[in-house]
């Protein structure tokens, strides 16, 4: 089940939403696991026992962590190696075993294994790393024990961020889950962020996706080189406003169950560096392998040697779990490759006019989602030969995928990448006549009613809502 259908719009929704206003606050934590568990079996039938073991798991673990760290005995550090261990071994097999036997097999190893019978469970990736970063933070003592197992089953299955993110740390919303009250403005709010997200997804990635699946489903031989970059700027809208269009959605859901999410984008397309880029895009994840990963290597207190390894091994790992694809690893390490040209001096962007700055972090970007789009690395270097010229496809074919709606979304998504509302909501604040804001915000909320209302067309008129999730 996806937020974008109509199953969880006008069936799920309202009875969660229903139901969890009518219950007293004690059985609302029960329900809404209830509902998570059923949120998630909906599509993965019984793989939501893999989602009751990483609950249980975790719950043990928490607990014999804190008994033993109360002791100061050091069998805390083994149970949370082994508790890590049992997480990242289940991420490894149902994630990794097909591309692992894969790659032995190309390499000549002969193994007798269908690999290709492993089903990758949706969010496997993201309620994992949240088990992981409970079990640390608990060790290193940042947050209490969970002594309640359906208060810590709430926080690893939470349906809202549970198949697309933001990566939840349990300390982020530990009180919310003990008491947790919803108030007119924080469920409007909520409501107002979830429509956001829902067009995002629906009316412009949606329309991105169905032009950058046709470039990308031709031979890349046959692709010109107008198609070409028109493909992979529809994918590169496509995948912004459908990952950021999730975020938003599961940020609003959360308000209108009375939790607060941080942010997980923050217009990362107006990014001047790819070090900027990195503090906008997915920050939920990039805050993750800083604290978990790059922090623990050592960051960049053990010279410059260290640091420029430490940041390869994060990337390295950050493709990965993006994909189990060398197209993702390529990605990830494309990616490590530019930050260290930046911290090193070698790439000053400062220095650069503010537009290049932009150009170059655009056009960097745009070349690492080719690797990230194509089904191979033959494929995405054929494809980016293309982007330079070297094509013999007839540019004229590109026009078939042109007309006055593709305009006017490209449009729209080329507004939205930046922060124009912040700054008509800051340019409304200073005006002084009451009058004015308050015409102003009603004149907002008709808006909300017809972005939900086109939304729904939208979604009415149209059998392609792509989910792009399965991937990670």
């Amino acid at each position: 089940m996806v937020f974008s259908s109509t199953v969880f719009l006008f069936i799920f929704l309202p009875l969660v939403l229903t139901i969890n206003f009518l219950l007293k606050q004690e059985y609302r934590n029960f329900f809404l696991l209830l509902a998570s568990l059923v949120f998630y079996a909906w599509g993965e039938g019984i793989l939501v026992l893999l989602m009751l073991s990483s609950i249980s798991v975790n719950y043990i673990s928490g607990i014999g962590i804190s008994y033993f760290l109360e002791r100061k005995h050091s069998y805390s550090k083994i149970i949370l190696a082994l508790a890590v261990t049992v997480n990242l071994s289940l991420l490894f097999y149902y994630k990794y075993a097909n591309f692992i036997v894969a790659t032995l097999k190309e390499m000549g190893f002969y193994l007798e294994y269908d690999h290709k019978n492993i089903l990758l469970p949706i969010g496997i990736s993201f309620f994992t790393f949240q088990g992981i970063s409970y079990l640390v933070d608990v060790h290193r003592k940042e947050t209490p024990v969970q002594h309640n197992l359906f208060h810590l089953g709430l926080y690893i299955s939470f349906f809202p961020q549970l198949i697309a993110g933001p990566i939840v740390r349990y300390h982020d919303i530990a009180q919310e889950i003990k008491e947790r009250s919803i108030d007119v403005s924080l469920f409007t709010a909520g409501v107002i962020r979830f429509i956001r997200g829902l067009a995002k997804k629906v009316i412009i990635a949606n329309s991105a996706a169905l032009i950058a699946d046709q470039v990308f489903s031709v031979t890349v031989t046959e692709i010109s080189t107008l198609t070409a970059w028109m493909g992979i700027i529809c994918y590169t809208i496509q995948i912004y406003f459908d990952f950021s269009g999730y975020s938003d959605m599961a940020i609003g859901l959360g308000k209108m169950l009375g939790f607060n999410f941080k942010e997980n984008f923050n217009y990362p397309y107006i990014s001047k560096s790819i070090q900027d880029f990195w503090r906008r895009w997915h920050i939920s994840l990039s805050t993750w392998f800083r604290d978990y990963l790059y922090i623990p290597l050592g960051g960049n207190r053990k010279g410059l040697g260290r640091t420029y390894a430490n940041l390869i091994i994060v990337f390295f790992v950050t493709g990965l779990w993006h994909g189990a694809s060398w197209n993702f690893v390529f990605w990830g390490l494309f990616h490590g490759a530019f930050l260290i040209l930046e911290r090193s001096g070698i790439l000053d962007t400062k220095k650069w006019p503010i537009m290049f700055q932009h150009i170059y972090v655009l056009g960097t970007v745009v070349v690492g989602w080719v690797f990230f789009r194509a089904e191979t690395m033959t494929d995405a270097f054929a494809y980016l030969n293309n982007m330079i010229g070297r094509s013999g496809g007839d540019d004229t074919t590109a026009l078939i995928y042109v007309n006055p709606y593709v305009l006017f979304i490209m449009l729209l998504a080329i507004i939205f990448s930046m922060p124009v509302r912040q700054r008509m909501n800051e340019a409304i604040l200073k005006v002084k006549s009451t009058w004015v804001r308050t015409g102003f915000r009603t004149g907002i909320y008709f808006f909300y009613i017809a972005l939900l209302v086109l939304s729904i067309i939208e979604l009415a008129q149209s059998s392609y809502n792509p989910f792009i999730y399965y991937r990670f």
